[in-house]
Order: structure tokens, then sequence, then C-alpha cells
């Protein structure tokens, strides 16, 4: 093979997707910090931001080089890189889980900044270790357990809530999402060779703009930064140490969300090699923890994780020009204060689409590269996903009504309380539900055994199914509520009847 930096066509599709994704989450934390807690525009925009790409900029280029090395060592031109960048779930639960209340708690920005950079650079430091742990990790869950909840995550989250968008401005999302799916799923090669994604950005813009122009829609009405291009370099600094003494009541709410991120970058890693493009698991976990710490030292607010959406690039037939340049961009973006204007004329109906596709993408994979037998495992995966959307639906219409949960009374109380439960370290519980289900399958009761008995532990100390709101873990005997005791318990006799099936299984116990 040609020693080259696998730049290919499909690059361009693929840059707009993980680019996009990208810019968004940086949109979502400005409109956050600023419309909803106060905080100074400038810190946010100078000094948040800023410090927030720089584990985007680090982590997508040393992908891109892990991307070129394996097709040096393959002799193989389909490579495609790992996506990286910021994490969706973690920034909702930092943005309102530590970011904001430390703000009201000390009513001072620069002070809940150095908080939360802090916390960012705990989690660094936690995936960092976990991550030479990995590699066992993936050799005893079956692939349905680790492709399970990434197909969970995929169509519920990556494809439902941008479809929302789409709907939100039907004939610009239509048209949009039409050509995108017709270009990659239908492979119809457009006219001029035109990317999809390009394609279908460029005529949902030009229809929005139109539409908008002629007063049949009402323009999107933006509650992110302002326009304004300013340079601000993210250097590292000890800043953080400030805000370690301050830590304290949200580092519950870190540790689960750093675990997250390791299991989901095993899930991810998997995920490509189903595809055919096996990374190192240790060195894409490890480059993500590393990613992180150093965006906390820089001033970032927030996580990076390995996308789920390798195989929906592959299918582009993007290499490595894709995450190179959304390295460049994103990177240079957030110094020179450009990332902001890019999503204010972009409506986001014409660019949901290219998630929508990405989640169908994962989707598929995930059964097509799962036994058939064990394709019920993958679905089972899916039911704590679901409760982790409906947690997030029932939270925005109790805000959006000026309540909260722990204002319900009665059975609602008691619904929300369960769905709360179940949808709490959901990916965690995922994996150990879709693994152990597979082991019952394949008649292996010991080995789902082990899966229920580690639910069992977890429950024990909220790394999944915590009864609070925020996820947090706790010490179970420092807390007031039987919740986890009865949650272990269930696991752990379960794992006990899977144990008596083994020991009176007939011989012929194996099944092909």
């Amino acid at each position: 093979m040609k020693r080259s930096l696998l730049v290919r066509p499909g690059d361009v599709n693929a840059f707009f997707g993980l680019m996009l994704d990208n810019v968004t989450q940086l949109v979502i934390l400005s409109g956050i910090l600023v419309g909803v807690f106060g905080f100074p525009k400038e810190l946010v925009l100078y000094r948040i931001v800023p410090g927030s790409v720089v584990g985007v900029l680090i982590g997508d280029l040393v992908y891109s080089y892990m991307a070129v090395r394996l097709a040096r060592k393959t002799g193989r031109a389909d490579v495609t890189a790992m996506p990286l960048g910021i994490d969706t779930i973690s920034l909702f639960a930092f943005s309102f889980g530590i970011i904001g209340p430390a703000f009201m708690v000390t009513k001072n920005a620069e002070a809940a900044w150095r908080i939360a950079t802090a916390a960012i650079v705990v989690a660094g430091l936690v995936k960092i270790p976990l991550a030479f742990l990995t590699p066992y990790l993936r050799r005893l869950v079956p692939r349905a357990g680790l492709l399970g909840p990434i197909a969970g995550i995929a169509i519920l989250m990556i494809g439902f809530f941008p479809l929302l968008k789409v709907f939100h401005q039907p004939i610009v999302g239509f048209l949009s999402l039409v050509i995108i799916l017709t270009g990659f799923i239908g492979r119809v090669r457009l006219p001029l060779g035109i990317p999809a994604a390009f394609a279908g950005v460029a005529v949902g813009v030009a229809v929005y703009y139109s539409l908008s122009a002629a007063g049949l829609i009402l323009p999107e009405i933006r509650t992110g930064p302002g326009t304004g291009w300013k340079v601000a370099l993210p250097w590292p600094t000890a800043g953080f140490i400030q805000g370690l003494s301050g830590l304290g009541p949200y580092l519950a709410l870190v540790l689960p969300f750093a675990l997250t991120i390791v299991i989901g970058g095993v899930d991810v890693t998997e995920s490509a090699a189903a595809g055919g493009d096996e990374y190192n698991t240790r060195s894409i976990v490890l480059t993500d923890g590393i990613s992180t710490l150093i965006g906390g030292l820089c001033g970032g607010v927030l996580q990076t994780t390995p996308y789920i959406g390798q195989p929906a690039y592959k299918d582009m037939g993007a290499g490595a020009g894709y995450t190179l340049a959304t390295a460049l961009f994103v990177g240079l973006g957030g110094v020179l204060g450009y990332l902001a204007w890019i999503v204010n004329i972009i409506p986001e109906a014409a660019v949901a689409p290219i998630l929508v596709f990405i989640g169908l993408e994962i989707l598929a994979q995930a059964f097509s590269a799962t036994p058939a037998a064990h394709h019920k495992a993958v679905g089972i995966a899916f039911l704590p996903a679901i409760a982790y959307l409906t947690l997030i639906q029932v939270s925005s219409a109790l805000s959006g009504a000026g309540s909260s949960m722990d204002r319900l009374t009665g059975d609602a109380a008691v619904t929300v309380q369960t769905i709360t439960i179940l949808a709490n370290g959901f990916i965690i519980s995922s994996m150990l539900w879709a693994g152990g289900l597979s082991m019952i399958i394949d008649h292996r009761f010991k080995a789902a055994a082990g899966f229920l008995s580690a639910g069992g532990v977890g429950a024990l100390f909220g790394v999944i199914h915590s009864p609070f709101p925020d996820g947090r873990l706790f010490w179970p005997w420092a807390i007031n509520s039987n919740v986890p005791i009865m949650l272990t318990v269930a696991y752990l006799l379960s794992a006990g009847l899977l144990m008596v099936f083994d020991r009176f299984q007939p011989p012929d116990k194996d099944v092909k």
C-alpha cells in the first residue's frame, strides 16, 4: 500500500457528520451556561470553549495516526479512523449536575469553572489506569453485550433526538433526510459526484432561508453565543487545583460517567472490529483518557469520548482525513472563535439527518455482526436505554411546566422513581444484561451468573440503578433508601438460580 494519510472522497461526508456533531455540543454548552445559569459570555467563549476543544484536537489527531499505522500494518487501504468527540450525555450531566450547581453555591463563575475543570482532570485520571484493563473486558463480554448498548444509544439518542429537529422544520428536514438516505443507504451517486452529506445540508440550508425570506416559516431562535471572532489560546495550567477543595459534593457524579465512557470505549472498539478495523482497545481508551485530562488542564469542562459512529463513517468511504480535518477545524475554531458563527447560519433540521443515518447504520451493524442466536440479547440491551430516553423527556416536560421530579406524589412519583432507577448507569446495565442473556442462550449458566453478580455489586453502590436523579454513587449504609439492597439481593438470588440450572442441566448442554 502506498504511504498516505488515508484521505479519500468519503472523508468529506464523514467530516460534515463528525464536525457538526462536535460543534453542536459546544453551542449547547454555551447556551446552557450563558442562557440558563447566567455565566459571563466572555468566560464561556474565550476560556471554557477553547479549553474544551483541546481534547478533541488531540484525540482526533492521535486516532488519525492510529488509522494510518493500522493501514500500513495490514496493507489495507480501506481502514477508517475511529472518531472522537465531546460526550453528549455527560455534557448535560456535568452542566446541570456540577457547573451550574457549583455556580449557584459559590455565586462565583470563576470558582465554579475551576471546580468543573477539576472534575474533568479527575475523570481523565480515572480513565487512564482503567484503559489497561479494557482488553480483558473485551475478551470476557460477548459481542451482543458490547454492541447492544451501542445500538440502543444509536437509535434512541443519535437517531431519535435529531429526528425531532427534522419534524420541527419538516420541509427542510425531510428534503435533507431523503437526499442523505438515498445517497448513503440507497447508494445512489448524486449528480457531479457531489457528497450526499454536503448535498443534503446545502439543500436544507437553501430551502430554509428561502422559506424564511418568504415568511412561510419562522427563523430559528439561537440561544448560542454571538458571532465575534477572538483569539484565545488554551494553555495548560494548574488552575484546576483551586477547584479540588470544592469538588467533593460532585465527585460521585464524575466517577460513574468516567467508567461509563471506558465501557463505551470497549464497545466502540468492538464495533469497529466487527466492520474489519481491529484497533487496540487499550490505546483507544488511553488516548481518550489523556485527551480528557489535557482538556481539563487547559480549562475545559467536557469529557471526550470515542464516538460510536465508526461503522457509519466507514460506510461513507472515509479514511483518516475526516478525523484529521475535524481535529484542525474544531481545534482552530475554538481558538479563533468561528464555531458559533458556523452553527448560527446552519439550521438544525438540515444537519440532523446525518445523525439519523449514523444511528440507523450502527443499529444494523449491531445485529449483522452478532450471531443470530444472540439477537434477543442485543434487543434486551435497548431496555435501559429506553428508560434513559424516557427520563430525559419526563425531566424536560416537568422543567417546562415549572416543576421537578421531587415534587411528584402518589403513583406518578413511584413511576418516575422506577424509571430513574432503571435508567441510571444504563450503558453498564445494558452490557451486563445482554452479556448475561447471551450466556443463557449458550447454556453457559456459570458465566451468566457472573454477569448478574456483577450487576448486584454495581447496584449496591449506585454504579447502576442509582435511586438518585443525578445518578451519583453512594455507600449503601449512608443513604435513606433500601432500593440498592433490594436490587442487589434480586441480582444475587437470580445468579444463584442460574448456578442451580448449571448443576442440573443435561450433559448435551452445548448449543451449536
